[in-house]
């Protein structure tokens, strides 16, 4: 009965893994995709500001993917304790 307990315990964690690297993976998406259209709409109102609304989207991509990167680590290592 104990063993059944703590394997039924360890698959919780691996689900729960799973499942947070997941919603990890689809704000990471959600977020940059936002960045992007944000950045196409304030290149279409000003042009001439082009390099630097794509210099700043890169950079803020750039914290997204650390940020995601970051929880995804953090996911795996909570699976594998």
């Amino acid at each position: 009965m104990a063993a059944e307990v703590a394997m039924a315990a360890e698959a919780y964690g691996y689900l729960s893994a799973g499942i947070g690297a997941g919603i990890v993976t689809v704000g990471a998406g959600l977020g940059i995709g936002k960045i992007a259209a944000m950045a196409v709409d304030g290149t279409a109102r000003q042009p001439e500001a082009a390099n630097d609304i794509r210099s700043s989207m890169i950079i803020t991509a750039a914290f997204i993917e650390g940020v995601a990167l970051f929880g995804q680590v953090v996911c795996f290592l909570l699976a594998t304790k």
